[in-house]
């Protein structure tokens, strides 16, 4: 018995090693994203179909758009400044663990333009990554620790719930956060799965506050209710979905990045466009993407 069609189409098949971090411009209408490995800090243009590829020096896990122009990156070493263009133009705070054997992984800006990075141990041999939170004074604190690889990060429509993921462990938790303080307190469990492949990676909010959660290895992304329920699951034409966006001229598209690093030929012939990125319309649009305010 054969699976049925992916509702989605690949807008670029960018053929990403490792694509992430989708984050949408309503400025500019275009999405920026990442491939963490290659590794290159991308804007595709969805009216062109044109994709720059802004190369970084070592592994970018995230970055936001920043209000005074240009980008926050979070490269292996540390916090940078980049120009648009994606120079570099300056380090404004190290890297709080070892690079060696750590990088940074999921992140975004809160509602009030903190940038949030989650670290992972690419060992995976103990749970010694964390979440951080650059402020604008570019000051970084640990704001949740105890995790292995940091991910799903996504702020209610309201700004006063969190969710983070800690991908192996299967679940997703939602937290009160605190926007005078930025901090996260009393998780509870907005999901859990057992299966092999239902590894949540990546996440977006809607503006009905539903949650959009990739499953990586699993082939999917979901549709979660704030009560926990699933209110749609959506096969995507690769294996390895990373991240979910909302973007487009309403926020109407879901845009899914997707990786391609480490995948058997056979699945490559199965799922040829892996590491591309995928778009569907949807009929509840996305919140707007937070810029960092330093």
């Amino acid at each position: 018995m054969t699976s049925p069609p992916s509702p989605f189409a690949c807008v670029l098949d960018a053929r990403a090693l490792l694509g992430e971090c989708p984050v949408w411009s309503d400025g500019e209408q275009v999405l920026y994203w990442v491939d963490i490995d290659a590794p290159a800090l991308n804007r595709f243009d969805p009216a062109s179909g044109r994709n720059t590829a802004m190369p970084m020096p070592e592994a970018i896990g995230c970055f936001a758009l920043r209000a005074g122009g240009g980008f926050v990156v979070a490269l292996r070493d540390g916090f940078w400044f980049a120009a648009a263009d994606g120079r570099l133009e300056r380090k404004v705070a190290d890297a709080p663990y070892d690079p060696a054997h750590h990088r940074f992984n999921d992140g975004r800006c809160d509602p009030q333009g903190r940038f949030l990075a989650g670290s992972m141990n690419e060992r995976r041999d103990a749970n010694s990554a964390a979440l951080v939170r650059l402020d604008p004074d570019l000051t970084v604190t640990r704001i949740l620790g105890d995790m292995m690889v940091s991910n799903g990060l996504a702020f209610s429509p309201d700004g006063r719930t969190m969710y983070h993921a800690d991908t192996p462990t299967h679940v997703v938790r939602a937290y009160d956060y605190d926007a005078a303080t930025g901090l996260p307190s009393r998780p509870r469990v907005l999901a859990r799965w057992s299966g092999e492949t239902e590894r949540p990676d990546g996440a977006a909010v809607d503006v009905e506050g539903c949650y959009w959660t990739a499953f990586y290895r699993g082939g999917r992304v979901l549709r979660i209710a704030p009560s926990g329920e699933t209110l749609q699951d959506l096969r995507v034409p690769a294996l390895c979905p990373t991240m979910c966006a909302l973007g487009g001229p309403e926020r109407k598209t879901l845009y899914v990045t997707s990786a391609r690093k480490g995948r058997d030929p056979d699945e490559l012939a199965r799922f040829p466009h892996s590491g591309g990125i995928f778009a569907l319309p949807v009929d509840v649009p996305g919140l707007p993407s937070i810029p960092f305010a330093g």
